[in-house]
């Protein structure tokens, strides 16, 4: 990366070449303007940002600018609205304007004044991009902010991550800025004269960013003077090394995640054996909703047969024999229907479609497949139920002449915790259960050579059960 280190005493025609050129540099080499593209510049007013738009315009580069003005400071904001579209006029060209309700959003979405006004940005800036025509939209973050940004995130303990900082692209918004500090911007400017205003809020210390700017990275440059480049120039080294971090953890999870439906299953003695272990679960098990303070618990469940289920705001993690499996949480739903009449020809609940169908013996066409049972019909009563199972149910499975509890039944058929809550059972008036969905129909009522008529029931389920 080309960084400007010139000196002090220089002439302002030789001040410009090298920091145009040095921003010429960047933009090349990283890509990020097209030639005739036009570039949506995210202007706030500020030294930063219209240094940027004059380097635009020095550069012949097609751009507009767009003012996010976020009414929090009074006439001082209304002040900035002016002065960009001032700065619009003169450069001639396209200005975008939005006033914003900043502090009713950060109150009715629970978020801090600064996240609102983050995301009211990007959102209104996005929208513009788009509709416009804009290739893309830059904003003017600097090397003094991606020095800011790591030493956050490192505090905040973000991982690797967080330690490239802010990147030069990420997908519409470009950071043509990040090849320079912020007294080479201000330098610049004073250069040549430049016109800029100022945030007050920006000279307090209560925000966390600029207590970070005014106080703790002083005192850092005057123990390490090259300090703001040194942490950019490892921020582009740490996206590099995150991109191989990346690389090897989609070789895991390729290798650990199974996905069936809309579960995932890892086997839990190859992922014990995995190394790092602690890094390869927190990494797995993020994009769930599980965090940092559940590892030790997941990393115990690896350990044990216990049937202990962890949960996330999303999802839940539990271990089925030699599974551990991660199931999305299931809003309340519908646990029985009463099916009143062999009329009824289509019942839905959730995961499951069943299709009922009388016939007389000649014309019933039946087989032996799981999700199809053919009943004497005469032995069913109706009305039915089609509900979940519960402990303590049980029935004659079909070729055994006694009974057995389902609870059993289901060990002897070796179901996996999450397929047992997904079993539906059909009852007749009686309280007898006919047939347990999809795995067996009742002894009681099989087909005999007495038989008569056929209720043929056909289930489809969204996700067949998986039998170890």
């Amino acid at each position: 990366m080309l960084l400007l280190q010139w000196p002090i005493l220089i002439c302002d025609g030789e001040f410009q070449v090298l920091m145009l050129t040095a921003f010429l540099k960047f933009v090349e080499t990283h890509q990020l303007v097209q030639a005739g593209k036009p570039v949506l510049l995210a202007v706030s007013g500020g030294v930063d940002s219209v240094v940027m738009a004059h380097l635009f315009y020095e550069a012949g580069f097609s751009f507009g600018i767009a003012h996010a003005n976020f009414q929090l400071r009074g006439e001082e904001s209304e002040r900035d609205a002016r002065f960009v579209e001032d700065l619009a006029r003169k450069y001639n060209v396209p200005f975008f304007i939005q006033a914003f309700e900043t502090a009713d959003y950060a109150k009715q979405h629970g978020c801090s004044i600064q996240v609102a006004a983050r995301e009211l940005r990007y959102t209104w800036l996005e929208e513009i991009r788009h509709q416009q025509g804009f290739i893309a939209v830059a904003t003017a973050h600097h090397r003094n902010d991606q020095a800011e940004t790591m030493l956050i995130n490192f505090c905040r303990g973000t991982g690797i991550a967080g330690l490239h900082g802010i990147r030069y692209r990420q997908q519409h918004v470009i950071r043509p800025m990040l090849f320079a500090t912020r007294e080479e911007i201000e330098s610049y400017a004073r250069s040549h004269g430049i016109a800029f205003v100022t945030d007050s809020s920006n000279l307090e210390d209560h925000y966390l960013r600029n207590a970070l700017r005014h106080r703790i990275l002083p005192a850092l440059q005057e123990i390490f003077p090259g300090l703001i480049n040194t942490l950019s120039e490892n921020a582009e080294r740490f996206g590099e090394v995150e991109m191989l971090y990346q690389e090897a953890l989609e070789r895991h999870r390729r290798r650990l995640l199974h996905a069936k439906g809309e579960e995932w299953w890892i086997p839990a003695q190859a992922l014990l054996l995995s190394k790092p272990l602690k890094t390869l679960v927190f990494e797995l098990f993020k994009p769930f909703g599980f965090g940092e303070p559940q590892i030790p618990d997941i990393i115990q469940l690896l350990k044990t047969q216990s049937g202990k289920q962890i949960f996330s705001a999303t999802h839940r993690v539990i271990r089925d024999r030699k599974w551990l499996i991660i199931a999305p949480l299931q809003a309340t739903q519908i646990s029985f229907q009463l099916i009143e009449d062999p009329g009824i020809r289509k019942v839905v609940v959730p995961g499951l479609k069943l299709e009922i169908k009388q016939l007389p013996i000649e014309k019933a066409v039946c087989s032996d497949q799981p999700y199809m049972a053919c009943l004497d019909a005469d032995e069913v009563h109706f009305p039915l139920i089609l509900r979940r199972w519960k402990q303590g149910d049980y029935f004659y499975p079909l070729g055994l002449r006694k009974k057995k509890k389902l609870s059993r039944f289901f060990v002897d058929q070796k179901l996996s915790l999450l397929d047992k809550e997904r079993v539906w059972v059909v009852e007749d008036a009686d309280h007898k259960i006919v047939w347990v969905v999809g795995l067996r129909i009742d002894d009681r009522c099989r087909i005999t050579e007495k038989t008569r008529r056929v209720l043929r029931l056909e289930a489809r389920m969204e996700q067949p059960f998986e039998k170890h």
